[in-house]
């Protein structure tokens, strides 16, 4: 099985006729559901959370079989995941698509997770302790992308779990938790 660095890669990534959107709509549907799939698990696996249309994206392209994704191809599977609410086009043109591996509902229950083990209930955090702290290592929310943990807090706000406050700057707004 070929691996991305420690990343192991299905099958199907070594399968030619993947790498070309297929005409059968059946065979299009199984192809986009899979590289769906593979998309949202390897961003998961390698913290990433921003995909370009026109970046070197390691899973665009197949080296060993010498195949790379068309700009239609990529848009086709990126689209797809935006109308299931697992990514979101970043700009009018989708040339930069932002990954929901965890919808929002889903990363604000994190959140909540994290603060029960942590025994935070009551405390107040800045977000950037959230996202990088010591508390914070070792669990997804660490390193998180900034935009999708601000939607989550303000999830969590929306439902009486925590006061978001602002600070002086972006790197001083707070969170008071009380779950």
């Amino acid at each position: 099985m070929q691996t991305l660095g420690e990343f192991k890669l299905p099958h199907f990534f070594n399968y030619p006729p993947y790498f070309t959107l297929q005409p059968v709509k059946d065979t299009r549907e199984k192809q986009i559901q899979l590289w769906k799939e593979l998309i949202l698990e390897y961003c998961r696996t390698h913290k990433i959370f921003v995909v370009g249309l026109d970046e070197d994206f390691p899973l665009f392209s197949n080296q060993v079989i010498e195949r790379s994704l068309s700009h239609e191809a990529r848009e086709a599977f990126l689209s797809a995941l935006v109308s299931e609410g697992r990514a979101e086009w970043l700009d009018k043109s989708h040339r930069k698509c932002l990954l929901l591996w965890h919808r929002i509902p889903d990363w604000a229950d994190l959140i909540i997770s994290f603060v029960r083990d942590n025994g935070l209930e009551d405390s107040v955090m800045t977000v950037e302790e959230i996202r990088s702290g010591i508390e914070s290592r070792g669990t997804e929310l660490h390193g998180m992308d900034r935009t999708i943990l601000m939607r989550a807090l303000k999830h969590l706000e929306h439902r009486g779990k925590l006061a978001i406050f602002k600070g002086t700057s972006a790197d001083d707004e707070g969170v008071k938790f009380s779950i």
